[in-house]
């Protein structure tokens, strides 16, 4: 049943039910999971189901100063998403020198801000800290990354196409919260090359202007071959994926946290067929991190 995001967004919130409401929306099942704690439990083999832990309400509330549309902080996010911790977002504008400068002495993110006693960089970092802390629930809750080539292979595989098609879109909807102004959007415009540049500083040393039309122009030629393509890599990846519950055997690890989190933008791109598996493994994630997919933007 299709129906208007206005009364799936009412459904959203104010469901009475704690089971999981699923609908249909743009063409893709939409699960709205109401109830924090999964009590379902698998019944393939050697796949577990991933749930959540109970709350935790640090005081005070930590907060995480991150861009939308960037990966490593979309890591950040889905592991304190995971387990179930409770923490403020500020998305900083993308040309916001000033806060990053205050906070870690460089622009850089994200950042992790505790109180007035720890602020750290790096996602590795802050995610190894909250997993070791008995203060963020449960330690070692996500598991070491496993090592598997495969997967860094396709990423790898990947990079420029996915560069060509994501980039002019994060600026182009208008809709990312660190691009809401117009200086934002050059800012990222200047120190992002489009592929086909061999290094950074050979697209930074052009003028702005030129950068802007390069962008301008690959949002303006026909993307199908390229989304064709994409939609063939995403079958191989869908391949290797252990399940929808977790990319590599043995259960949920660090190799979702980063999967996840790179293949999040690829929604942003419209025309894309996600495989069922990787499809159902995109929301889970999604609804367990707190972190929407970018359908109802897509271009």
């Amino acid at each position: 049943m299709m129906m208007k995001l206005s009364s799936l967004i009412t459904l959203c919130l104010f469901a009475s039910s704690a089971n999981a409401l699923q609908v249909s929306y743009r063409g893709h099942s939409v699960l709205r999971t109401l109830q924090l704690q999964s009590t379902e439990s698998s019944t393939e083999s050697g796949v577990q189901a991933v749930s959540k832990p109970e709350r935790i309400v640090p005081q005070p509330v930590p907060v995480l100063y991150v861009y939308d549309h960037c990966p490593f902080c979309v890591r950040v996010r889905l592991a304190f998403g995971l387990k179930n911790v409770k923490h403020n977002l500020h998305f900083m504008a993308n040309d916001d020198v000033e806060t990053p400068t205050a906070l870690i002495g460089k622009k850089l993110s994200p950042i992790f801000k505790w109180g007035d006693d720890v602020i750290m960089p790096e996602s590795m970092d802050i995610i190894n800290f909250i997993d070791q802390d008995e203060r963020f629930g449960p330690t070692n809750f996500i598991a070491p990354a496993t090592g598997r080539t495969d997967i860094k292979e396709w990423q790898s595989g990947v990079r420029d196409l996915l560069r060509g098609l994501q980039r002019p879109r994060y600026v182009a909807t208008g809709l990312l919260p660190e691009f809401q102004q117009l200086d934002a959007r050059h800012a990222f415009v200047k120190n992002h090359a489009l592929p086909g540049y061999d290094s950074k500083e050979i697209w930074k040393a052009k003028p702005l202007q030129e950068q802007l039309m390069e962008y301008a122009e690959l949002m303006a030629n026909d993307p199908a071959a390229d989304v064709e393509e994409l939609n063939r890599q995403l079958v191989a990846l869908d391949d290797i994926l252990y399940s929808k519950e977790h990319c590599s055997k043995g259960g949920l690890c660090f190799d979702d946290i980063d999967l996840f989190s790179r293949l999040r933008s690829i929604s942003i791109i419209d025309g894309v067929k996600w495989p069922t598996k990787l499809r159902a493994y995109m929301e889970k994630f999604s609804h367990l991190g707190d972190i929407p997919l970018y359908d109802e933007m897509a271009l």
